[in-house]
């Protein structure tokens, strides 16, 4: 006699209604934002108090209200807190992209109407307001002159002092040169820029010149190198310090010499930070123009002499084109500026890929 035993698979109990979550569906937050922005354009035109900016803005505010409003009588108060923060931190992100884009599509859109083989290759000697040519490549000279001496002199200078700092200041000494990197910070370029000027243009530079001061592009190299050291001392100091202890302290047990340490494990560690660091300092340098302005004069014909005479770069090259009368000086200026980007985006890239590439292959 055989016993047949059944099984049954027991299905769980279904959930009160009154248990279950309920949500807004998927294309309510959607349909609830462009709602929001026809009725910020029905009231902003409607009532004529605006462009499509404020349009944008009244229409983030409403799909906001919209939003806790809904999820409000959905799914209750907590959730609808959640949402509206959860909106708020998407704005502030779209916000913050927002004048970037602007900024680069304007660059793009403007920029491109010189953007020839005249531009870069001629300068803006013999050059006169009705004359359609001329070009960027004295300051494109300039620029790379200036800011690669200013890279040479800031960029041993500052990591050392970064590593003095980190690894071997204690006291007062330390806490000295701390403040007074923290204090260079904050100097604006124009006081740099006279700095140079009363110190090398007018007193070291006569001697030799015949006596006489002269303008040149080793003086706005200085000039911008002390911009450009403040920042490359505390961003090295800060990478310096996310370095590991236990990294150290392995090499030190090893019998490893704390200079050997420093160079072999500590900085190569560092390296992606402190590259990154250096970008920011030259990105910052290329851009300035009040001390190339006081201290190497500009000037419109091609000098690849960065000792003799005046010299101008792509940012003195933008404020003198963008304040000239003729009506093809604006052309120049865009085109100027989308170089002065392209040219910064170049280098970082380059030197991300380069510092990348070291750390790999250790």
């Amino acid at each position: 006699m055989t016993t047949t035993v059944t099984s049954h698979r027991t299905r769980p109990p279904a959930q009160p209604a009154s248990l279950r979550a309920r949500r807004l569906p998927w294309y309510a937050a959607p349909a609830i934002a462009v709602a929001a922005l026809a009725l910020s354009a029905a009231l902003v035109y409607g009532i004529d108090i605006g462009g499509p900016v404020l349009v944008v803005v009244l229409g983030a505010v409403l799909y906001l209200v919209g939003l806790f409003a809904a999820a409000n009588a959905v799914e209750g108060r907590r959730s609808a807190r959640n949402r509206t923060w959860s909106a708020l931190i998407h704005s502030a992100f779209v916000l913050a992209v927002l004048p970037l884009v602007s900024v680069v599509w304007t660059l793009v859109s403007k920029g491109t109407e010189r953007l020839d083989g005249n531009f870069f290759q001629t300068s803006m000697n013999n050059i006169g307001a009705r004359d359609a040519n001329g070009g960027a490549y004295h300051a494109i000279v300039g620029t790379l002159e200036q800011v690669g001496i200013a890279t040479l002199i800031t960029v041993p200078l500052g990591i050392l002092c970064a590593i003095y700092i980190v690894e071997y200041g204690r006291g007062k000494f330390a806490f000295t040169i701390r403040f007074f990197v923290d204090v260079m910070t904050g100097i604006p370029s124009i006081v740099s820029g006279l700095f140079v000027l009363a110190f090398w243009v007018l007193v070291v530079s006569p001697w030799f010149n015949d006596g006489r001061p002269s303008f040149s592009g080793f003086a706005a190299a200085l000039a911008l190198s002390v911009l450009m050291l403040p920042t490359i001392v505390r961003s090295t100091e800060e990478m310096l310090r996310l370095v590991p202890p236990p990294l150290r302290e392995g090499a030190y047990a090893l019998g490893v010499p704390k200079w050997k340490t420093i160079l072999r494990v500590v900085l190569p560690t560092a390296l992606p930070g402190i590259v990154t660091g250096v970008m920011l300092a030259i990105a910052r340098a290329a851009g300035e123009t009040a001390p190339v302005l006081l201290v190497a004069g500009g000037g419109a014909a091609i000098n690849t002499n960065p000792f003799e005479n005046n010299q101008s770069s792509l940012s003195l090259f933008v404020y003198q084109q963008a304040g000239d009368a003729s009506k093809y000086a604006p052309a120049r200026a865009w085109t100027a500026a989308l170089t002065l980007v392209a040219l910064v985006l170049i280098l970082t890239i380059a030197a991300k890929l380069l510092a990348r590439r070291n750390r790999l292959s250790r």
